[in-house]
């Protein structure tokens, strides 16, 4: 019997997961949530909850059960509070509740119609998995075994003669209960690496660091629901590219001149090293303003693409991030070398942070 609390409980869950999707744009174009990830856990404020709260007001020994009064007579509104003490207005509450990265990408995944991602190639590493084997007389309500339950209160009552044929009744005590029990055996599970590259160069200020660190954010969240385990790459570039940990991708500060063309190349070195493209998922997604160094380089960059990128990649994203002093002339030379092609390449132009969540659905909504 599932208990009222529980009820409750799942109730007030419910809830929050209306609220979240409900203002989920709001959460995905927000940096804070990124900061508040704890072990599988991300703090969110929900201000629409209304939390309980008392109402305060002068008390002159009249109102509501006070004084002499008759059945029906109309009650007068309350005079409000004075002076700069408690007053009668409601205030504005946050509730931080903690949601689970697993729940946080269901919901991504709803909010966004995103279709689940069917991996590709051999499966190397090893994951987990609970499979029931036997029958315990412990366990929790959710797992009892029915019959198994029934058969030992029948037995009990047999044998200790109050079982009637004539009113066969069996009611089960602690003693008769059975559960399911499990057994946890290693099983292959598919693996994948996501390479981020960014520009940054000095057209790439903070800001467009930040929608990059935030969209980000979200692509690991939901490429996670989707495979049990991922690694991460990151790679900086301006003229010279180099492959760097997850903060200094974030916060390096850069200036000179852009050849994306040194970040591809770094890009295929590690896939070639690291990531057998038959055994591993892969991921690329390169971020920039759409300065390139040259046309020349542009087209080493499209070689790239087509020789060693795309034939390993499950698909290649590029966003680009509006910045007063890019171009924005590359995606318009990826748009124009590969059109439609979105079976291997995906474009996005992401003009601010509102942008984000329209960009993670062109980057995810494909299933790759």
């Amino acid at each position: 019997m599932v208990k009222k609390i529980e009820k409750d409980y799942s109730r007030f869950r419910a809830i929050v997961r209306g609220q979240i999707k409900k203002e989920l744009r709001k959460y995905i174009t927000r940096g804070e949530l990124v900061g508040k990830v704890g072990k599988n856990l991300v703090s969110i404020p929900i201000p629409q909850i209304q939390i309980p709260h008392f109402r305060y007001g002068k008390n002159d020994g009249s109102g509501v059960g006070m004084g002499p009064g008759e059945p029906g007579t109309p009650l007068e509104q309350g005079e409000p509070g004075e002076g700069t003490g408690a007053g009668e207005q409601p205030g504005d509450h946050l509730l931080e509740v903690d949601v689970t990265l697993d729940e946080l990408a269901k919901i991504l995944g709803e909010e966004l119609a995103l279709p689940n991602i069917k991996p590709k190639g051999s499966r190397t590493i090893q994951a987990d998995k609970a499979k029931y084997t036997g029958i315990a007389r412990s366990g929790p309500e959710s797992l009892r075994h029915f019959k198994r339950t029934y058969r030992e209160a029948l037995k009990r009552s047999i044998s200790l003669g109050i079982y009637s044929a004539e009113n066969p009744i069996v009611v089960p005590v602690r003693e008769d209960k059975r559960y399911r029990s499990w057994k946890v055996r290693e099983v292959p599970q598919n693996n994948a690496v996501v390479i981020y590259m960014m520009d940054v160069s000095g057209s790439m200020g903070d800001e467009q660091k930040e929608i990059v660190r935030i969209e980000a954010f979200w692509i690991d969240t939901w490429l996670r629901s989707q495979y049990k385990r991922i690694e991460t790459r990151y790679i900086v570039h301006d003229a010279i590219a180099k492959e760097v940990d997850h903060h200094t991708f974030f916060h390096v500060k850069e200036s000179g001149g852009t050849k994306i063309s040194s970040a591809f190349q770094l890009c295929t070195d590690i896939i070639d090293r690291d990531f057998n493209a038959a055994e591993w998922n892969i991921y690329p997604f390169h971020f920039s303003d759409g300065d390139n160094w040259g046309s020349e380089d542009t087209r080493r960059c499209l070689e790239l693409l087509e020789t060693k990128i795309f034939p390993v990649s499950n698909v290649f994203c590029y966003g680009q991030v509006k910045s007063a002093y890019g171009s924005g002339q590359f995606k318009k030379d990826l748009d124009e070398k590969f059109g439609k092609d979105d079976a291997r390449i995906i474009t996005s132009e992401i003009r601010d942070r509102e942008g984000i969540y329209d960009s993670i659905k062109d980057f995810l909504g494909k299933g790759k």
